[in-house]
């Protein structure tokens, strides 16, 4: 985007997944603020070209690539070369955002289709799609992954057992990757949010707030304050870190409330 201030990630190719709304879309308009080429990807093509055309429109560069991550292997990895495709080069920024949600429920209420989707969307899909990227990164010399975790894969909650076990589960992959290729110029790290505000969970902000009263800082986060963790983590001012989880929670998870 063009202005006089200094951007972060003028240059970068990214692609973040379920960046039709909430917060993958405010991470898709934080990075093109940052000076980022991005792809913005999810199920909804009217949505996402919503995003598009507000990044465009702000003096961004945006695409659009529909896909849906409980799809199979093939059609997840195909989005990475579409992603390419549209920018004009290998994605060098992925940003695994996209999430399958579950209802706050008892663990004897899940079914086993909740529980096939959430490992899929939620394991599967950024374990393929870090995958198809990293050759590419290695080719190139490095590149940046960001998963997007939550407080419920860092803390039991009693309704939360299938999400935050998949979120759980996306937290160790960031390690182990970022074990595995630190040494050949890519960071992996993950954000990872606690009750935050979004246009999408607008009927719910009262509860979030209620929820959140309770935290260290007293209040839910924004998605503009996740987008901003995320940017950090992307951009060169993160340059050390890898395998590394920030928490954006109001500080619940680390800090006991007096």
């Amino acid at each position: 985007m063009t202005n006089s201030t200094a951007h972060r990630l003028t240059g970068r190719r990214a692609l973040v997944t379920g960046s039709t709304s909430g917060i993958g879309k405010s991470i898709a308009i934080a990075l093109a603020h940052e000076g980022a080429d991005v792809v913005v990807s999810g199920r909804d093509e009217e949505a996402g070209g919503v995003v598009v055309e507000t990044i465009r429109a702000a003096g961004g560069t945006a695409y659009f690539v529909r896909a849906d991550l409980a799809d199979s292997g093939r059609a997840v990895t195909g989005l990475v070369q579409a992603a390419a495709d549209a920018l004009g080069g290998p994605v060098d920024l992925l940003v695994n955002n996209a999430a399958q949600l579950i209802p706050a429920q008892s663990m004897l209420d899940a079914t086993e289709d909740q529980i096939d989707r959430a490992l899929t969307v939620n394991v599967k899909a950024p374990f393929l799609l870090t995958a198809a990227v990293v050759p590419d990164m290695i080719a190139a010399g490095g590149g940046v992954v960001v998963n997007l975790g939550s407080i419920n894969g860092l803390a039991g909650m009693g309704v939360a057992a299938l999400y935050g076990a998949s979120k759980a589960a996306l937290h160790s992959l960031t390690k182990s990757f970022a074990a595995e290729l630190a040494g050949k110029g890519i960071r992996v790290n993950t954000v990872a949010p606690g009750p935050t505000l979004t246009d999408t969970n607008a009927p719910f902000h009262d509860h979030l707030r209620e929820l959140a009263a309770g935290h260290p800082d007293g209040r839910p986060g924004t998605a503009a304050e996740v987008a901003a963790a995320v940017v950090f983590l992307a951009s060169d001012d993160a340059s050390h870190i890898h395998g590394a989880t920030l928490s954006v929670d109001g500080g619940i998870t680390a800090v006991i409330a007096a």
